[in-house]
């Protein structure tokens, strides 16, 4: 079994070997078309598949003749097989970008309409990650699902029983917070346990159908409805609101806040 690590380009390294110039890649990712990894000091790392879709892209633009958005839809639509195994889209951007297909739009278009940036639309159905959780609600929205459908949480035949730390988790599609699975299956309530990192917030008010119930285990979040009700919550509290209500949220905690959260229906 091989456990050595898997090889990391600097900027410089990857613009040579896709044949192109350092200020070329820097554009190209604020572009959208290739978002490499950040070290711990923050500087760009390309791995061997990022250099691969750099080629492509150079392809694209070169032989082609082919505008950024353009070479972002070709660069989608190519299929799964012809990517490396570590590049497959993961579950919700997958879904997403189905759903996109679906509807007959563009990365432009829905981003455009959702108030976002294309490349951050890009991120997300080819990593499931890069947005806010208000954003995540959005589109959800969007296209007439809910996130939890999007997470695959109402997949047929799964154990009524959920074990203590063996709890599915969602894609970590916003820093921070990690929501876990405490029922499965195509139930008449989403029932969540939240794990907020220090600083995790919703970043922004979203609302949808149905009734909510949280109860905080530990840590600190300040839930705000309608803007202007400001609630403390702390170990023990407990807090039912109507959904249809804008809610926002935030660890205010120094350390992890982990809480109970239910909705019904589920509608989230």
């Amino acid at each position: 079994m091989n456990n050595e690590a898997p090889v990391r380009y600097k900027v410089a390294e990857a613009a040579k070997l896709a044949g192109v110039s350092a200020s070329t890649l820097r554009l190209w990712e604020s572009q959208g078309l290739v978002v490499p990894s950040r070290s711990d000091t923050g500087h760009r790392q390309y791995s061997a598949e990022d250099v691969a879709r750099l080629k492509r892209i150079s392809f694209y633009r070169v032989e082609r003749g082919l505008n950024p958005a353009a070479i972002r839809e070709a660069l989608e639509s190519e299929e799964p097989s012809d990517l490396s195994e570590t590049s497959v889209i993961s579950d919700i951007g997958r879904r997403l970008r189905s759903l996109r297909h679906a509807g007959g739009k563009t990365l432009d278009q829905v981003a455009g309409d959702m108030g976002i940036t294309a490349s951050t639309l890009s991120t997300l159905e080819r990593t499931s990650q890069g947005v806010s959780f208000k954003t995540l609600h959005d589109l959800a929205e969007y296209y007439g699902t809910t996130v939890s459908r999007l997470s695959g949480e109402d997949t047929d035949d799964l154990p009524g029983v959920v074990r203590a730390g063996e709890w599915r988790a969602w894609p970590e599609t916003t820093p921070g917070v990690t929501v876990q699975l405490l029922a499965e299956g195509r139930t008449m309530m989403d029932c969540h346990r939240f794990v907020l990192a220090p600083g995790a917030a919703s970043e922004g008010a979203y609302r949808h159908d149905g009734e909510e119930f949280m109860h905080v285990l530990s840590g600190r979040l300040e839930l705000v409805l309608d803007s202007d009700q400001f609630f403390d919550l702390g170990p023990g509290d407990s807090l039912y609101f109507e959904s249809r209500r804008y809610h926002s949220w935030r660890n205010r905690h120094d350390g992890e806040t982990i809480l109970i959260w239910i909705n019904t229906p589920p509608t989230f």
